[in-house]
């Protein structure tokens, strides 16, 4: 599959859609409260502070933009770009999975792992077919 594939856009905006779901909870103190006491009852997870809730608060923030951008203005090169966020995401949280973070971060991180790969495995190929196929279009000359 090539990046310039409808497939492969329609991957992009499900990576965008699990995002936004996934992720939205973590965009405001409010909703972060909420978030927080679902994944409590889970296990052993640290109380909620002001700091642990303003990082929260970033990354929701943050991840629910792109996720939006990815939704909305669906580009091959966002598909490239995150694909490199989730090798990334998916580093760090086998990091703090090796550094006793909770193990349903296990379920997270197969799944970044998975939007990482189908996302980045087109790209080597397409960039060998030459540099006319990741140029944008350009405007006939009238």
């Amino acid at each position: 599959m090539s990046p310039q594939n409808s497939g492969y856009l329609r991957i992009v905006r499900a990576s965008a859609w699990y995002d936004l779901i996934v992720t939205a909870g973590f965009a405001t103190p409010w909703t972060y409260v909420l978030v927080h006491r679902a994944l409590s009852s889970l296990g052993a997870f640290p109380p909620a502070d002001t700091i642990q809730t303003l990082y929260a608060n970033l990354m929701g923030s943050v991840v629910v933009v792109w996720a939006l951008l990815r939704l909305f203005r669906t580009l091959p090169l966002h598909g490239l770009y995150d694909g490199i966020a989730r090798v990334l995401f998916a580093s760090w949280q086998a990091y703090a999975l090796t550094h006793g973070a909770p193990r349903i971060l296990v379920v997270f991180l197969v799944v970044e792992v998975s939007f990482g790969v189908v996302q980045l495995l087109p790209w080597p190929a397409d960039l060998l077919r030459g540099p006319e196929r990741t140029r944008p279009a350009r405007r006939p000359v009238r």
